[in-house]
C-alpha cells in the first residue's frame, strides 16, 4: 500500500493532534528560550510553528489538486528545493497523491547543479523557497522543461507562482489517483561523494518498506516524539521520520545544530528519539565537557534513544556518550539512497556490546560480503558489502550502464568494503574507492580515522591517499582540532606509535574537515584541494 494511505488514516483517527512542529531558533530575537515558555503570543509565527494531522492531510490534498489543475499527471516529476520547514512534507505527500514523482534536491546545489539535476530527472515543476531565488533566477531561461514554478514564502518573484496563494483556492478533497506498490514514487540524488550525483529511482513499495523498517527497528509508539535535524531532501532524515508516520506520533523539525538548541528542543518538546550525526554528537559532548552547558538545566529524562547513521561511528565517541547518558538506548544505522536510506543494516539497541559494528541485516534485508568475483568471502576477510531487500532502487534513472554495474538479481553492490565477525556482525572498513594502495598494501582510511579521533585534541579527521612516485600513494591525514586545543604534528606522530607502521599517516595537515549535510566527509573536495601537485607540496612542507 502507498504511504499516502497512512496520512489519510492519521488525519481520520487523530486529526486534531499535533504531528509536526518547526522550531527556528534564529527567530528567537532577544528573548531566551525559557522566556518563550511564558509567552502565548504571535512569537509562534516564526519561532515555533505546528501542524495537526488534519492540517497536514488537507494541505497535501490542496497541493495535489493544484498540481493536477496545472496539467501534472501520473509519472511526471516535481522537484522540491526547500530548506527544512513545515511546508516540506505536505508538499512531498501532495506530489505523491497525484501519482507524480517527488524529486527532492540538495539545498547546497549551485545554480548549475540545480539545472543539471532538473534536466537529468526530466522535471516539469519546481517548488522552491526564498533561499534559492537567486540560483533559480540564474537558470530560469535554461530549464525549458520546467514550465511551472511554485514559490514557498513571502515576496514571490515574478518568474514563479505563490504556493500559498494558489493552493488555498484548491479543494482539500483527496484527488483519488490510484497508486500501486510498483508505481514510480520518487527520484533521489546520490550524495556526490564519489562523483557527480546520479538520479536514483524508487517505487512506492520502497517508501513503504522504509516505514516498516524504521518502526520495526526503533519501536516508535504514539507517545514518542522524534527530533529531526538533518535535511529532509535526504533519504536518511525522511525515512527515519516515516517511523513517526506509521506510529502516528509527533516529530519536531529543528532548524539549527548548535548543542544548546538541540538540548533545549529535547527538553521543551519532550523529545524521546533523536537521530544525530557524528559531528553533532562530538559538539554536544565537547560543550558539556567545557562546562558551557549543564545537563541539570534541561529536562532530558524522557529521552530514550539516540541513534546515528550516514557514516562510520568511532566506538570511542559512543563510549563517551554513554558516560554522559548511561540510560540511553543506542543504535546505529547503515544505508544508502539506493537502498531507500537507513536500515538495510542496523546494530540494534540490544547489541551495545558490539559498538563499532554497523550491525546485522535489517528487517526483511539480506547481506553478503563478496570478493572481486562477487563470491562470498570467509568470515573476518574484507570484501564488498552487497544488500538485498524491498527497499532497493529500481535503477539509476536514464543510466543503464551505471545500473548494471551495481544491480544484479536484486542485489545492490554498495561499493563499501566490510568484514563480518564470527557472530555475524558487519564492520564497515571503507569505501571501495577510498581504499589507499601504498606499495601494494591496502590501507583503509576509516581505521586510521577512528584511531585518531580518540586523541583528546582531535575534533574530526579525514584520511586520503596522496600520489607518490615510489609507493603509488601515501596516507595524508587532515586533522581538525577541537576549539582551543593545542596539538602539533609531533604529538600526532607520537600518538600513532600504537598503530602498525604502515598505517601511520605519512603526512599531516591541520585544517577543517568538510562534511556534507548528511555528515559524510567530502573526500572529493579534499582530494581536489590537496592532491593538486604544487599546492600539495606547498601545504605539507
Amino acid at each position: 500500500m502507498p504511504i499516502t494511505d497512512f496520512l489519510e488514516r492519521n488525519a481520520r483517527l487523530y486529526g486534531n493532534e499535533v504531528c509536526l512542529v518547526e522550531i527556528n531558533p534564529a527567530e528567537q530575537t532577544s528573548r531566551t528560550w525559557r522566556e518563550y515558555e511564558l509567552i502565548e503570543s504571535d512569537h509562534n509565527d516564526r519561532y515555533r510553528r505546528e501542524m495537526t494531522w488534519e492540517d497536514f492531510n488537507r494541505k497535501s490534498n490542496r497541493f495535489a489538486n493544484l498540481l493536477l489543475s496545472r496539467g501534472v499527471k501520473k509519472g511526471d516529476k516535481v522537484a522540491i528545493l526547500l530548506m527544512n520547514c513545515l511546508e516540506w512534507l505536505p508538499i512531498y505527500f501532495g506530489i505523491l497523491k497525484t501519482g507524480a514523482l517527488a524529486v527532492p534536491m540538495n539545498y547546497r546545489y549551485t545554480a548549475e547543479e540545480i539545472k543539471y539535476c532538473l534536466n537529468l530527472a526530466d522535471c516539469t515543476v519546481l517548488v522552491f523557497g526564498p533561499e534559492f531565488t537567486g540560483r533559480v533566477e540564474d537558470i530560469v531561461d535554461r530549464i525549458p522543461k520546467v514550465t511551472t514554478r511554485f514559490y514557498v514564502g513571502e515576496d514571490c518573484p515574478s518568474f514563479a507562482d505563490s504556493y500559498e496563494r494558489y493552493s488555498a483556492y484548491c479543494t482539500s478533497k483527496n484527488p483519488g489517483i490510484a497508486l500501486s506498490d510498483d508505481d514510480d514514487a520518487a527520484i533521489y540524488f546520490s550524495s556526490g561523494t564519489t562523483g557527480f550525483p546520479k538520479a536514483i529511482l524508487h517505487a512506492h513499495r520502497a517508501l513503504m518498506s522504509a516505514c516498516e523498517t524504521e518502526q520495526k527497528h526503533h519501536g516508535q509508539t504514539r507517545e514518542d516524539v522524534f527530533l529531526c535535524i538533518p535535511p529532509l531532501y535526504h533519504t536518511g532524515a525522511k525515512m527515519h521520520w516515516f517511523g513517526s508516520l506509521l506510529s502516528a506520533s509527533r516529530a519536531v523539525l529543528l532548524r539549527g545544530v548548535k548543542p544548546e538548541w538541540i538540548l533545549e528542543t529535547v527538553s521543551r518538546e519532550k523529545v524521546t528519539i533523536v537521530w544525530l550525526l557524528v559531528p553533532w554528537v562530538q559538539d554536544i559532548l565537547d560543550t558539556l565537557d567545557r562546562g558551557e552547558l549543564k545537563m541539570e538545566d534541561y529536562e532530558l529524562s524522557q529521552w530514550r534513544l539516540m541513534h546515528i547513521g550516514a557514516q562510520p561511528v568511532p566506538p570511542s565517541l559512543i563510549r563517551r556518550w554513554k558516560e554522559r547518558f548511561p540510560e540511553h538506548l543506542y543504535d546505529t544505522n547503515y544505508g544508502l539512497s539506493e537502498s531507500i536510506g537507513p536500515g538495510c543494516v542496523h546494530l540494534g539497541v540490544e547489541n551495545i556490546h558490539k559498538v563499532g559494528a554497523i550491525g546485522v541485516p535489517g528487517y526483511r534485508w539480506e547481506c553478503s560480503i563478496l570478493d572481486e568475483s562477487r563470491q562470498p568471502v570467509p568470515a573476518g576477510e574484507v570484501g564488498e558489502l552487497a544488500v538485498k531487500g524491498p527497499g532497493v532502487m529500481k535503477c539509476y534513472y536514464k543510466d543503464e550502464a551505471a545500473t548494471q554495474a551495481v544491480l544484479n538479481d536484486g542485489w545492490l553492490y554498495t561499493g563499501d568494503m566490510a568484514r563480518q565477525d564470527e557472530d555475524g556482525f558487519i564492520y564497515l572498513v571503507d569505501r571501495k574507492k577510498d581504499v589507499i594502495i601504498m606499495g601494494g598494501e591496502n590501507i583503509y582510511p576509516v581505521q586510521i580515522e577512528d584511531f585518531l579521533r580518540a586523541h583528546a585534541a582531535v575534533k574530526d579527521v579525514a584520511v586520503i591517499g596522496l600520489p607518490d612516485k615510489r609507493l603509488g600513494e601515501i596516507t595524508l591525514a587532515i586533522i581538525e582540532k577541537k576549539e582551543g586545543a593545542e596539538c602539533t604534528e609531533d604529538d600526532i606522530r607520537d600518538f600513532c606509535l600504537d598503530l602498525p607502521r604502515y598505517k601511520r599517516p605519512k603526512k599531516i595537515i591541520f585544517a577543517e574537515v568538510p562534511r556534507n549535510p548528511t555528515g559524510k566527509i567530502e573526500k572529493p573536495r579534499l582530494r581536489e584541494k590537496y592532491c593538486g601537485g604544487s599546492l600539495v607540496e606547498a601545504q605539507i612542507q
